[in-house]
C-alpha cells in the first residue's frame, strides 16, 4: 500500500542550471545492438510469444497521454495536494497532483525549494507518483554535487566533478555516482541530470567551469563513463550533458545564446570523447545544449532545435538510441527566435524526447498536440519518443509500478557513515 506522509511548507521550483548501463541495471541508451533472436522466439508461435511490456503500455495511451509523457515541467507545492496560486495561474490547476493528471505528465523536476526534510521529500515524491494514473513518473533533479546540488540540504556533500577529476581515479567517480544515486533513489528521485560531459577548455566559461571533470577530453571521458556506471549501479537514470559540448564558451545560455566556433575536427577531438564514452557505458539520457555550433549546423538554431545535431550527429553518427532531453526550455538561449509553443514542436522535430521545463506548459503542450494532429509531427515520430521514455522507465523498474520511497530507509541511507567516509576520501585525494 502507498503510505501518505503529511507535509507542509512552500515549494518553488527554480530554473534548472543546464540542467546506464553498468553493473546492476540494463542500459537504455548506448549504441543500438542488432536484435537477438531468443530461443523462445525461434520455438514459439506468435500466439505464444509474450507481448512486449513497453508496447503494451504504449498501445493503451491516447494521443493526449502520449504528448504528456514528453513533458517534465516546474510545479509548485511541498506536497502533491498543496494548493498553490502559482499552479492555478500557470496551469489552471491548483495542486501538483492535478497538474500531473491534467497534462498526463511523464515527469517532474525537483529543486532546493522542494526540500524541507527527508520525510517531506519522500511524501512529495510518493504523492506525485500516486497522481500519475497510467504510467509512473520520472522524478528528476540536478544533483551534480559541488556547485549544482539541488538536494544538498539533505544529501551527503560530495566533492564536485572538478575535484573528482583531479584525483585521476575513475573508481572514485563511479563510487560517488553510485552513492549519490542511492541517496536520490531513497528520496524517490529516479533520474539525475548528471554527469556533466563538457570539457571545460575556456577559463572564462561562466556556466560550466568546475562543474566539468576537467579540460582534458580523455580524462573527462573516463570519469563520465565511470559516473554513468555508478548511477546504473544505484538503479538511477543518468544524463550526460550538454550535447554537443558546452565547454568552450564565455556566454551563459541561461541569459544568452552562446556560439561555439570549433571546427568539426576540433569537435571530434575536444567535445565528442566524453559523449562517446557515456554512450558506450550505456547512458540513459543525453541533454542538449542551447548553443549555436555553426560547423555542425549552419542554420543558426541552437543544438536543442537542430535536427542535424540531435538526429544526424547524436542519433545517426554516434548511434545513441536512449532518451534525448532538452535543457530547460525557459532559458534565454533557446527562446531567441521562436515562441514557447514553436520551441517545443521544433525540439521534437529535431529529435528530442523529453521536453524539460517549458516556459509556458499549456502553450507548449497544445502546440505539440496540434502538430501531431495536423501531421507536422507524425504519429510514428511521437511514438518513437514515448517508446524511448517508456523503455527508460522499464529499465529502471518503473514502467508499470511506481516506486514507493520510505522515510525510514531514506534516513538510513542519506549522509550515512559510509558515504561521509567516501566524501572525505575523494576530498583528500583531489
Amino acid at each position: 500500500m502507498l503510505r501518505r506522509i503529511g507535509t507542509t511548507g512552500l515549494l518553488v521550483l527554480a530554473m534548472t542550471a543546464c540542467g546506464g548501463g553498468g553493473a546492476g541495471a540494463a542500459p537504455t541508451g548506448g549504441k543500438a545492438a542488432p536484435p537477438a533472436q531468443s530461443t523462445q522466439a525461434r520455438t514459439s508461435s506468435p500466439s505464444q510469444a509474450q507481448p512486449d511490456p513497453v508496447q503494451r503500455v504504449l498501445s493503451k495511451l491516447s494521443v493526449e497521454e502520449k504528448v504528456g509523457q514528453l513533458f517534465m515541467p516546474v510545479l509548485y507545492g511541498t506536497a502533491a495536494d498543496t494548493v498553490s496560486g502559482e499552479n492555478q495561474a500557470r496551469y489552471a490547476a491548483q495542486t501538483p497532483a492535478k497538474v500531473v493528471a491534467k497534462y498526463h505528465l511523464g515527469g517532474v523536476i525537483l529543486f532546493p525549494q522542494n526540500v524541507r526534510s527527508t520525510g517531506q521529500v519522500v511524501g512529495l515524491t510518493n504523492g506525485l507518483q500516486r497522481s500519475a494514473k497510467k504510467v509512473p513518473l520520472l522524478i528528476g533533479t540536478d544533483q551534480e554535487n559541488g556547485l549544482v546540488s539541488r538536494m544538498s540540504a539533505l544529501m551527503t556533500p560530495f566533492p564536485g566533478a572538478a575535484q573528482i577529476g583531479a584525483t585521476k581515479q575513475p573508481d572514485l567517480s563511479r563510487a560517488v555516482a553510485k552513492a549519490t544515486g542511492e541517496e536520490l533513489r531513497a528520496l524517490g528521485v529516479n533520474l539525475d541530470f548528471a554527469p556533466v560531459a563538457d570539457v571545460n577548455v575556456n577559463p572564462r566559461n561562466p556556466v560550466i567551469g568546475r562543474r566539468a571533470f576537467g579540460d582534458d577530453p580523455e580524462r573527462v571521458a573516463t570519469m563520465v563513463a565511470a559516473a554513468v556506471k555508478g548511477f546504473a549501479d544505484a538503479k538511477v537514470a543518468a544524463t550526460a550533458k550538454h550535447f554537443p559540448g558546452h565547454g568552450d564558451t564565455a556566454v551563459d545560455s541561461h541569459t544568452g545564446l552562446p556560439v561555439i566556433k570549433h571546427t568539426k575536427a576540433e569537435w571530434e577531438r575536444i567535445d565528442a570523447p566524453p559523449f562517446k564514452a557515456a554512450i558506450a557505458a550505456g547512458v540513459d539520457a543525453v541533454m542538449s545544449a542551447h548553443i549555436v555550433f555553426p560547423k555542425l549546423d549552419s542554420s543558426g538554431d541552437p543544438a536543442t532545435l537542430s535536427k542535424p545535431i540531435l538526429t544526424g550527429l547524436l542519433r545517426e553518427k554516434l548511434g545513441f538510441d536512449g532518451v534525448i532531453s532538452t535543457d530547460a526550455l525557459n532559458m534565454a538561449g533557446v527562446r531567441k527566435k521562436y515562441n514557447d509553443g514553436e520551441i517545443a514542436v521544433r525540439a521534437v522535430l529535431a529529435g528530442a524526447d523529453l521536453l524539460l521545463m517549458p516556459n509556458d506548459l499549456p502553450k507548449a503542450y497544445q502546440a505539440v498536440l496540434a502538430a501531431v494532429k495536423s501531421g507536422r509531427i507524425s504519429t510514428q515520430r511521437l511514438d518513437q519518443s514515448v517508446t524511448r521514455l517508456l523503455k527508460l522507465k522499464q529499465a529502471r523498474g518503473t514502467l508499470t509500478e511506481a516506486p514507493v520511497a520510505s522515510a525510514a530507509e531514506a534516513a538510513r541511507v542519506l549522509r550515512s557513515a559510509e558515504h561521509r567516509k567516501l566524501a572525505a576520501k575523494v576530498a583528500s585525494a583531489g
